[in-house]
């Protein structure tokens, strides 16, 4: 029967739990052969797979018939757990125990702590194939899938993890799963990490995470342009905060300092920051050529700081602030009923130059946008017309047009985004920034999963949808022709 199954050979001792173990497997697999041997038209499926998993759990708690014993040593104490298990259910599960059970079947085990403390819960799930996670546990159980071999709780424990970042923890996790992802190389978990984070950077900065945050982490976020927040004022001052209190190296502060866009704070804030600021007076020799940069980018029209700096640079580019003179929230009650319009305000540019000069915004919103290539074409021939269109084909669509025409515009190109909130536990966060020139048409997947008509919709807070539109101005380098 073990030859069948594909086992390696072995002689079970009579009652021992791999007979037991092989007549539960087989039970259900031989009541299924029995039905499709009998020919009977009117076929039903008998499923206590319940049942079976129950008496696989009694098994674990009581030890019955148990061949093997493995006692887990907490690291750095003298606490040893003791567990009987059953060497057929561990070497199904995982090859690791395949291989350390060969040729004993007492076997001592080392872990850390928060590992060993976790242990019985993952063998529970070799059993049984459930397990229950929070979100404090969810490295140490992937430390150990990973290091048994046992593939599909390390998959399942990676989903969870990129399902939960939004969760709300007293401590905070996103930063320490980022780290453990580095570690184990899981490069999709640190991409999920780095967008929650740069979506949602204001909350991480005011929270408890933020002065767990490497310093290599830090680095990756402040060269994103996609950043969230109030104003780069508040970046600098969260940087200033995370350099007094890890107090790194000399070129680890200045390599975060120097990430900071300057040019993106009013004037007469950077002479305050000047005088009093500690970090910025430690480090100041560093941070002086980026200072005189960003004052003669507010002192200047942009068409003539152009003609000898590269405005395209990235310290001359917005990120999305979230302050008034970068957009507006609008919340739309009910969003599948119509369409909905609005308009907002913006300054021109994040120069001091154009600062004093606004731009009027139109929105407008459809919940159901059909386009051109599925609207209904009439025409007085019967023989041509077109299938009927359904509500169901339309898609969410919002536009961003300038009310008015400048010539002030000249040299100016604008970038939209579109924060979409949802509500995690007690929190508003981002989960997604879609970003265009004028409409979503640029964009195939604008809340493509939203389901707009489900009032219970994840992407709904109280029925309503919560948005923020942000208008990034970015200058144009000069073209030079040559006589």
């Amino acid at each position: 029967m073990a030859g069948l199954l594909g086992a390696r050979p072995a002689v079970p001792r009579p009652g021992g739990c791999g007979w037991a173990t092989l007549l539960l497997l087989l039970l259900p697999v031989q009541a299924a052969q029995k039905a499709e041997l009998s020919g009977e038209a009117a076929g039903a499926t008998i499923n206590h797979s319940l049942a079976l998993i129950h008496r696989l759990q009694e098994l674990l708690q009581n030890g019955n018939a148990s061949d093997v014993t493995l006692r887990v040593r907490t690291a750095g104490s003298d606490e040893v757990k003791v567990f009987h298990t059953h060497q057929l259910l561990l070497a199904l599960q995982s090859e690791a125990f395949e291989r350390l059970l060969q040729n004993q079947s007492v076997v001592t085990l080392q872990e850390p702590a928060d590992s060993a403390a976790l242990f019985e819960k993952f063998i529970r799930y070799l059993y049984c194939g459930e397990i229950s996670i929070l979100l404090h546990q969810a490295i140490p159980l992937h430390r150990l899938a990973s290091k048994y071999g046992v593939s599909t709780l390390q998959r399942g424990v990676a989903e969870y993890m990129k399902s939960h970042l939004a969760s709300e923890s007293s401590q905070g996790h996103v930063v320490g799963w980022y780290h453990y992802a580095v570690t184990i190389g899981d490069a999709g978990l640190q991409e999920r990490c780095l967008q929650f984070l740069a979506w949602n950077l204001s909350a991480v900065m005011g929270g408890a995470e933020w002065g767990a945050v490497s310093g290599e982490l830090l680095a990756l976020l402040l060269v994103r342009s996609d950043l969230v927040l109030q104003s780069e004022l508040e970046l600098f001052s969260a940087v200033e905060e995370w350099v007094g209190r890890r107090q790194p190296e000399a070129p680890v502060a200045v390599k975060v300092l120097r990430a900071v866009r300057y040019a993106m704070i009013p004037p007469s804030r950077l002479f305050q920051l000047q005088t009093q600021s500690a970090v910025m007076a430690r480090h100041y020799g560093a941070l002086q050529d980026l200072l005189f940069q960003a004052f003669q980018f507010h002192s200047a029209s942009p068409v003539h700081l152009a003609k000898y700096f590269d405005v395209n640079c990235s310290m001359f580019l917005p990120r999305n602030y979230l302050s008034g003179p970068w957009g507006s929230p609008w919340l739309i009650t009910n969003p599948a009923r119509d369409d909905r319009s609005t308009s907002f305000q913006t300054q021109l540019g994040p120069s001091s130059h154009d600062a004093g000069k606004r731009v009027t915004w139109n929105v407008l919103f459809s919940p159901r946008w059909l386009p051109v290539s599925l609207r209904p074409v009439y025409s007085d021939s019967a023989s041509s017309a077109l299938p009927s269109v359904r509500l169901e084909d339309g898609r969410p669509r919002l536009v961003i047009t300038p009310a008015m025409t400048s010539s002030d515009f000249a040299g100016v190109s604008f970038q939209k985004t579109v924060l979409v909130g949802v509500r995690q536990q007690a929190r508003i966060l981002v989960k997604h920034a879609y970003s265009f020139h004028q409409s979503t048409d640029e964009l195939p997947d604008f809340l493509a999963q939203a389901d707009l008509q489900r009032r219970n919709s994840e992407y709904l807070i109280d029925g309503s949808l919560h948005l923020h539109l942000i208008v990034k101005p970015v200058y144009h380098s000069l073209i030079k022709v040559r006589k």
